[in-house]
């Protein structure tokens, strides 16, 4: 009885001691899930365009509210025309009613002006064929010999460029961002006398699509930065 007593005391110390060998690596393995890196990861991509949406706005001037109805129409053939024997399809265009402004209808205009009616008519081509509407853009002198006035001031209606392919270059984009985030990631542990271990977590930030500089709207930078935290090992 004695002698079992005494084994399991030595056991007992033996359990305790090894325990007491572990504690410390236990201590240091918890710890080392306190070493974190946070790092962003940036992908930048320069695209064309692949729709634009085109509206030609023009102004008739009359006193005669049946002649104006009259010049618009035939205008609106000349504009039409002009573009589907660019290659532009019907479907592409289409045309809104004219806005028509009586100055004498108007209590707070000026009676003072040359013609009582002043007439905006809009014509929109929305088009996935974006070089082709450029190439028009550059010859829109055609249309004014023939007597379209187009309005200079396009803040209500401008031109518009849009990238909707977003969805095909998504993968490749946050690949590349992530690869860089992992480089920048292993760059501060080595900085740091530590190995870069696994992710903890990470998050995709948003897509943006902007103008790459304000002459040139029809090419697009598209950006997304992705944020990933790894743990770091000694």
């Amino acid at each position: 009885m004695e002698k079992s007593r005494i084994f399991s005391g030595i056991a007992i110390m033996l359990g305790l001691m090894v325990l007491g060998f572990q504690i410390p690596k236990a201590v240091n393995n918890y710890r080392s899930f306190d070493r974190v890196v946070d790092v962003k990861g940036l992908c930048e991509m320069e695209v064309k365009s692949d729709k634009v949406i085109w509206p030609l706005v023009y102004k008739i001037v009359s006193d005669d509210l049946g002649a104006v109805y009259e010049q618009t129409a035939v205008k609106n053939a000349i504009v039409i025309d002009f573009l589907k024997s660019a290659g532009m399809d019907e479907s592409e265009i289409s045309v809104s009613l004219p806005s028509i402004s009586d100055k004498f209808a108007n209590e707070y205009g000026s009676n003072d002006r040359i013609y009582r009616y002043i007439v905006t008519n809009v014509i929109t081509l929305c088009t996935d064929k974006v070089d082709l509407a450029l190439d028009l853009m550059k010859k829109q002198s055609e249309l004014i010999k023939k007597g379209i006035v187009f309005d200079s001031n396009n803040w209500n209606n401008p031109v518009e460029f849009k990238y909707e392919g977003l969805n095909d270059i998504k993968p490749s984009m946050i690949e590349e961002a992530t690869k860089n985030a992992r480089m920048a990631a292993e760059k501060f542990a080595k900085d740091s006398g530590s190995r870069l271990g696994k992710i903890k977590s990470a998050s995709q930030g948003t897509f943006s699509i902007e103008n790459r500089d304000s002459n040139t709207p029809h090419i697009k930078r598209v950006r997304v930065v992705t944020y990933v935290t790894y743990y770091l090992k000694n």
